[in-house]
């Protein structure tokens, strides 16, 4: 038996349908996000409605998908994406599920493809999404993901609603260009039909052929991985004869959550052949990637504690303390440019980090050795987790719940 992902849309309802005419057992899933008022619940009713028409049995769960993107920074999108695929897990794990069914098309894959390229994401970007794979949350990763109408395109989606008369729900949202995804869906694609009525179709035969090249430099990659890194420190002398050896420390460093922006500078760092901490070393400390020193004097040292509730987090001077839990990604020390941003501990509302500087009449000389530390978890990285020395981020403070710190200490 399969759990069906549902929103109400147009897709999920031809995906919902497709599987009820293909007989199997199958349960759906509706996730009332509680971001467009009246519509989200008009949305759940009719999938309510629909599951109840053809006797399928159906889960709903509300969610306070801004509360969540707030309390962890991300974006909604991501919020909301994060708060799904666990609730999909959870149902699989207590109901015995065997997968999960979403309703991603050719369409939704060709704005992967474009998203993950102005990323910088890879080639493992570029291949797209895949038709089987897993749930992309750690606690469920073993729980097969399936996109059944991957290599359907919407016109093919729209002809088969219109047969089958189904009811749906537009989201309108949708036509709002306030995303990148609703830009590219609105404003870029209409352009490249133009240009090729069948991009949506090419797009996916190059997304294929770029998954088989996916292969064989993963085939490379981990033949030659063990050789450079032990987990925690990169040799990069002997990296550096391997041909080829910008992937193999792109890869490494993907792997630990390094943002790619971070990623071409390490990078740039061993091509020019300077060694030191000055220069830049990364060492995995508590299985986080810190940079450390890549900005020069003075050093920054991280490690990871455990807390016990009830602590004072009072920390000695130059010392500061984060909730290890709440990172999202790698800290990683570096100069502060202009844009970053910070909720100042004990303040709710952000502070960009020049105004911050000039209510404490810092000098031209400490703002330029002023170090700050990242997330690079965060879909935002001028969001700063701390101004290392002096303060952290609200959201990443101790509270109760805290069992472990990373502790950032501030040396010269």
């Amino acid at each position: 038996m399969v759990l069906v992902a549902v929103s109400g849309g147009r897709d999920s309802m031809v995906l919902a349908e497709k599987v009820r005419r293909e007989g199997g057992p199958f349960a759906i899933a509706h996730c009332n996000f509680r971001l467009r008022g009246a519509d989200s619940d008009a949305d759940e009713a009719l999938v309510r409605a629909w599951a109840a028409r053809y006797g399928v049995p159906c889960h709903v769960q509300a969610f306070d998908t801004e509360a969540c993107a707030d309390a962890e920074g991300i974006s909604i999108e991501m919020a909301a994406r994060k708060l799904r695929y666990r609730w999909f897990g959870q149902l699989c794990r207590e109901h015995g599920y065997e997968a999960v069914l979403t309703a991603h098309h050719a369409g939704d894959n060709a704005e992967t493809f474009f998203l993950n390229l102005l990323r910088g994401s890879g080639i493992k970007g570029l291949c797209g999404m895949a038709e089987d794979g897993f749930l992309p949350d750690p606690d469920y990763a073993g729980i097969p993901l399936r996109r059944p109408l991957l290599h359907t395109t919407r016109a093919e989606i729209d002809a088969l609603a219109a047969a089958w008369n189904l009811p749906w729900r537009e989201d309108r949202t949708n036509a709002e260009n306030t995303v990148k995804r609703n830009k590219l869906r609105n404003l870029v694609f209409p352009v490249l039909r133009e240009i090729n009525p069948s991009f949506e179709e090419t797009l996916a035969a190059d997304m294929d052929r770029l998954r088989l090249v996916e292969k064989i430099a993963d085939s490379y990659y981990r033949e030659h991985v063990d050789l450079v890194w032990d987990g925690r420190r990169v040799d990069t002398t002997l990296l550096k004869t391997i041909p080829g050896w910008e992937y193999i420390l792109y890869r490494i460093l993907e792997g630990e959550g390094m943002e790619p922006a971070l990623i071409a500078q390490a990078t740039d760092i061993v091509r020019s052949g300077q060694s030191g901490r000055r220069a830049g070393t990364f060492v995995s400390a508590a299985g986080r990637l810190v940079r450390e020193e890549a900005v020069g004097a003075p050093e920054i040292r991280v490690s990871e504690e455990p807390w016990e509730p009830g602590r004072s987090p009072v920390m000695p001077e130059g010392v500061l303390a984060v909730d290890a839990d709440k990172v999202h990604g790698d800290l990683v020390a570096d100069r502060w440019v202009a844009g970053d941003w910070i909720r100042p501990l004990g303040m709710r509302g952000r502070k960009k980090l020049q105004d911050w500087f000039k209510d404490r009449h810092y000098s031209l000389v400490d703002k330029k050795r002023a170090v700050v530390v990242r997330d690079s978890g965060l879909t935002d990285l001028h969001h700063v987790v701390a101004v290392a020395g002096q303060t952290i981020d609200e959201a990443y403070k101790i509270n109760p719940d805290t069992r472990r710190i990373f502790k950032i200490t501030l040396h010269g």
